[in-house]
């Protein structure tokens, strides 16, 4: 941490040269007083697009009044959201990742131009909190970062826990004649009952306790509801910590760290969480400057279990987790057994060993929610990086749970998502096919579409763990089965998966971390000899500056 607390925003407001941006800051409420305070970016993503995004304005006015409770002076502006959930299975996914970028920009160009003390950030939606974190890692100033928090589960037609995996595989169910039209609608109802991001161990969620986990948002606050006063609480008191953070000097590069960044990579494996944290914390380390690979990932989760039996594999939601003691306390369990790193400084002003010392073990009570170490779920590496001749920079496999962890079978190949749903509609896939989804990878797409509708039909035609899929695109949170993304380099590239041809061989195989196209090296060269590489699908417009200037997947898919 640097000497002293310092005001940047003095370089907008301080001496008389400054008297013309005074000015217009008094024309929306400053006075003398407020020039002689840090002056605080209160970033609100809020959005009625989505319910994950919907309330942020409300917790956004809570932080605007913690800033002022501990002698700040509060600016709210805005920056947009995607909703994953809404745009799954159709041409605006392509905007998903892409937006977190986007988000990363806003906030930097804001903050930035306004030469903010310091930020605090809400956001709901997957990409909002890796986007907001990029930026607070980019412009180093002391922040904090609050999770809009968590959708209670709907309740299903026969009394069940629904969420929005509920709904995408009653799709597949109705398309196999499994449940009837008024039962679909019924799901579909109730799967999302008010405010909140989607309820189990999805990228929202992932990313929330991932972030909690580093030291960027308060304790509790990945687990605290979205609808509860305990968010509000929470949202004030993130107000008032950015004020102590600037007084501090404590900001986030100080907080990003490798140990901060193995400590929330432990926490997502342990909670079952989303392969795209591995996406998305490489773009973390990366804007924060700190060295991390694809080798990182696979060495946490060689000796981390999975204790939280959580969905999409397992069978509670965020909100059950709270119920026994939340986030912390299976961070103190996790602290206790060894597995994180108690001295990495976190926005609290204090140690993550110490935010933790008065918090009770969530073994200290009999609960169903987290395994013992002594019984986990799995014993260790529920996420996998796989190389072979069709990912030489590497792919990623979520494997939790999983009966099968490795196919070897006939490849169907798509050509884009589109036209592998029709296939899956029309009942073209069966047990043992390894379905290729190419095209869809950051550059192709553009923008690395997420495939939970594909993997939710499946799911709901009963073949979820008898057929393999490969993609260079991503798969949600929301997603389980035999599914392989993030295939690097990506088809439109001329990487490997470009090659494969319906009928190949190909091997999926989580033991041994391979994924393999059982085709000679000559056969290999010679097609890539005939490829030609396309054009972009964009001409022009945000997704057109993303296909130019992204990175591979392997890097994090970011365009800096």
């Amino acid at each position: 941490m640097a000497d002293g607390p310092t005001r940047t925003s003095l370089t907008t407001t301080g001496g008389p040269g400054r008297a013309p941006n005074r000015a217009m800051l008094r024309a929306v409420g400053f006075t003398d007083e407020d020039f002689e305070r840090p002056m605080i970016g209160i970033a609100s993503l809020f959005s009625d697009i989505t319910p994950c995004n919907a309330h942020l304005d409300r917790l956004a006015e809570k932080g605007r009044e913690g800033v002022r409770a501990a002698g700040g002076v509060p600016q709210t502006f805005g920056a947009p959201t995607v909703s994953d959930g809404i745009t799954m299975g159709h041409k605006g996914m392509r905007y998903s990742l892409v937006s977190r970028e986007v988000i990363a920009d806003c906030l930097e160009t804001v903050s930035g131009a306004m030469n903010h003390d310091g930020l605090v950030a809400f956001g709901g939606c997957d990409k909002n909190m890796p986007g907001c974190v990029m930026a607070m890692a980019r412009l180093n100033i002391p922040s904090v970062f609050v999770y809009g928090g968590s959708i209670m589960p709907g309740v299903g037609p026969s009394g069940e826990d629904l969420d929005i995996v509920s709904i995408f595989e009653a799709v597949g169910q109705f398309q196999a004649h499994a449940i009837d039209a008024k039962t679909l609608h019924k799901v579909e109802c109730e799967s999302c009952p008010g405010h909140g991001s989607c309820g189990g161990m999805y990228t929202a969620n992932t990313m929330s306790s991932a972030i909690e986990a580093m030291g960027l948002s308060l304790p509790y606050g990945a687990s605290n509801p979205a609808v509860g006063a305990a968010k509000e609480r929470e949202a004030f008191l993130a107000g008032r910590a950015v004020v102590h953070c600037i007084e501090k000097n404590i900001r986030p590069r100080d907080i990003i760290t490798r140990k901060s960044l193995e400590n929330a990579y432990t926490f997502v494996l342990a909670l079952g969480g989303s392969t795209n944290a591995i996406l998305h914390l490489m773009a973390i380390a990366r804007e924060a400057g700190v060295p991390w690979t694809l080798d990182d990932f696979d060495r946490l989760a060689a000796k981390v279990p999975h204790l939280a039996d959580l969905k999409p594999g397992g069978k509670y939601v965020m909100f059950d987790l709270y119920r026994v003691g939340g986030t912390p306390a299976v961070l103190r369990a996790l602290l206790d057994k060894g597995y994180l790193h108690g001295d990495c400084v976190t926005v609290t002003g204090r140690t993550l060993a110490e935010n933790l010392a008065e918090v009770p073990s969530v073994f200290a009570k009999p609960q169903v929610v987290v395994r013992p170490f002594e019984a986990p779920l799995f014993s260790h590496g529920i996420h996998v990086i796989l190389k072979g001749n069709l990912a030489p920079e590497g792919a990623v496999a979520k494997v939790a749970g999983l009966k099968q962890r490795a196919i070897t079978g006939p490849a169907k190949v798509f050509d884009g998502e589109e036209a592998c749903f029709e296939a899956i509609t029309a009942r073209k896939i069966v047990a043992g096919d390894v379905v290729v989804i190419r095209g869809e990878g950051p550059v192709g797409g553009p923008g690395m579409r997420e495939m939970l509708s594909i993997t939710g039909a499946l799911m709901g035609q009963g073949l979820g763990e008898s057929v393999g899929l490969i993609t260079d695109g991503r798969f949600s949170g929301g997603t389980h089965g035999l599914v392989v993304g993030h295939v690097a380099p990506e088809a439109w590239v001329g990487g490997p998966i470009a090659f494969v041809q319906t009928g190949d061989s190909v091997t999926i195989d989580g033991d041994k971390k391979l994924l393999t196209l059982n085709v000679s090296d000559s056969e290999l060269v010679a097609r890539k000899g005939k490829w030609t590489a396309p054009a972009l699908r964009v001409e022009r417009g945000v997704l057109a500056k993303y296909a130019k200037l992204v990175r591979s997947a392997s890097e994090g898919a970011v365009t800096g």
